[in-house]
């Protein structure tokens, strides 16, 4: 059998062959890149101009490799709207920011949930072949590694990387030790910033990594981990900012303490609610985890427990994820499904059960995800379908429901003006906040812009004095295709002056409401942005008086 370093070494050879372009296939490339700016069809100019002796077509990946060719020597100037006509995966970067994904090592989790699964080399609840494990296992979990390649390989089939949420996932993030935390996040900064790749320890500090980043080629613009609720403590609020983080998934998996104590979470939803509560006065954007199909539960328990998420001084979660309980061989569920005491939904019963779920999801929060990527093949029984998703829309409009979360309703490619969106102003109130969901939406209510502005019933909960009577922006997107800094495109959302807007508005209400200044959970890449617009650095925070 091959080991995972075999398997890395023919990948990245296959990769590398792949890539090998002949001369005539640079020619052919050239020529239908040429083709396109006259305002040929893509695939017609394939057609027209295809691989010699019958090889097949040009891929789009040569295509990308002559444009960059062409622009770094000077031929040609920039042209966004050529690039996009040959970009792989355009969704990838739609929602305005590029995706780096990486994964801490295989230390211990302090969680024994019975239906996670353990692989050799690899952190609790993640398998081989998921897509991100694979990419970590194939740069031996070494964090500079993981995001130099995924930004070289993500621009090599189109996509801008000057904007980089980076979301680090693997085990509870808090519960490894604080030496290897700031060890990971600044090799992920010397990534980005693209120095220091021996990883001298002198080289510079995190705070300095960060600082260089401000201005890098590809800048931070979020910064995610993950962790369990029992996890979040008051002091890890500072820490995590220290660290750069803007954003914390955790894993909530079911609302009601008898489901969460079978299944051996070893949390109480009151952690959770206290988790969240910390986080939201920390200004940070809040993922939970949801799991429908949990042992003990049923489709009409899941609903109810579903509804919870939602009501008044509760939740309210910013993104969820919904991730079915898949049922997998060598966890303590598998014993217990063989036993005949669990029993996984049908692919039926769980789409019908979504479709209806999502029909009742806020505005405000936007679903990240249906189901995990886990290869059909590791599932043992239950629904095997990993584009569940897809048949849920489809289902959806057969039954002309609809969700109004925000991925449902985010703009696109949609031409978007400041003059062509009405502003609107949700206000809802979870535990101990109350929240403004400011958000720009166009004639046929798409999602061209949002912020999140928070606040707090307490401003002295979190401990930390840049907080202390501020209003907290806790989030701002404005979507549309990822452009790279500086660059303009009309009718471009991300370019319009619609943040900008939104900021000014937030200021009023947090005036209005009696907030002596305004927060921001700055990422280090916007602290420039920000500073553009009347924030300065504080410890933690960018902050404005009002």
């Amino acid at each position: 059998m091959q080991s995972w370093v075999q398997l890395r070494d023919m990948k990245a050879e296959t990769w590398k062959k792949k890539r090998a372009y002949s001369d005539a296939e640079l020619a052919l490339a050239l020529a239908i890149l040429e083709d396109l700016k006259a305002g040929v069809d893509l695939n017609v100019s394939q057609r027209d101009h295809p691989k010699p002796d019958g090889g097949g077509f040009i891929p789009k990946h040569a295509l990308v490799a002559v444009y960059y060719q062409m622009v770094d020597s000077g031929q040609w100037e920039e042209d966004e709207a050529l690039l996009l006509k040959i970009r792989m995966k355009p969704t990838r970067t739609l929602s305005g920011v590029t995706t780096v994904t990486v994964l801490t090592d295989d230390q211990p989790c302090p969680g024994t949930c019975i239906f996670c699964p353990q692989e050799t080399d690899l952190p609790k609840s993640y398998l081989s072949e998921e897509p991100g494990a694979k990419r970590a296992l194939e740069n031996a979990f070494d964090p500079y590694a993981q995001v130099s390649n995924r930004i070289k390989a993500l621009r090599a089939v189109g996509h801008p990387t000057d904007k980089i949420e980076l979301l680090i996932l693997g085990g509870s993030f808090n519960a490894y030790p604080k030496t290897y935390q700031e060890w990971f996040v600044r090799r992920c900064f010397d990534a980005m910033n693209e120095v220091n790749p021996e990883d001298d320890p002198n080289f510079e500090s995190l705070p300095e990594a960060q600082a260089r980043n401000v201005h890098a080629q590809h800048r931070n613009v979020g910064l995610v981990v993950e962790t369990r609720p029992d996890l979040i403590a008051r002091a890890d609020l500072a820490w995590f900012r220290y660290l750069g983080v803007t954003k914390v998934q955790m894993g909530a998996q079911s609302l009601d303490d008898h489901i969460l104590e079978i299944n051996q979470r070893g949390h109480t939803t009151a952690e959770t609610l206290r988790a969240v509560t910390l986080l939201r006065a920390g200004g940070f954007k809040i993922v939970l985890h949801w799991m429908p199909n949990l042992l003990g539960a049923t489709p009409k328990s899941d609903r109810e427990d579903f509804k919870r998420l939602w009501e008044d001084s509760t939740y309210g979660p910013d993104e969820i994820k919904i991730y079915p309980c898949q049922l997998l061989e060598g966890t303590v569920l598998y014993d217990i499904w063989q036993q005949g005491g669990y029993q996984p939904y049908s692919e039926a019963t769980l789409l019908d059960l979504i479709a209806d779920l999502k029909t009742t999801v806020p505005r405000h929060c936007r679903i990240n995800r249906i189901i995990r990527d886990i290869p059909s093949t590791y599932v043992v029984a239950g629904n095997k379908n990993t584009s569940l998703r897809q048949d849920i829309q489809r289902e959806m409009k057969r039954r002309n429901t609809h969700c109004e979360c925000i991925r449902c309703r985010e703009v696109r490619q949609q031409n978007v003006t400041a003059g062509t969106v009405t502003l609107h102003d949700l206000v809802y109130h979870p535990a101990h906040a109350e929240e403004h969901f400011l958000s720009f939406d166009t004639p046929d209510d798409k999602l061209a812009g949002f912020l999140r502005l928070s606040l707090p019933e307490d401003t002295t909960r979190t401990g930390i004095t840049d907080l202390e009577d501020a209003a907290i922006i806790r989030e701002v997107h404005v979507y549309g295709q990822s452009l790279e800094v500086g660059e303009a495109r009309s009718g471009i959302a991300q370019h319009s002056g619609l943040g900008t807007n939104l900021i000014e508005e937030a200021e009023k209400i947090a005036l209005e409401n009696g907030f002596k200044k305004l927060a921001v959970i700055a990422a280090v890449g916007t602290r420039a942005y920000y500073a553009d617009r009347g924030f300065s650095m504080g410890k933690y925070y960018m902050l404005k008086d009002l």
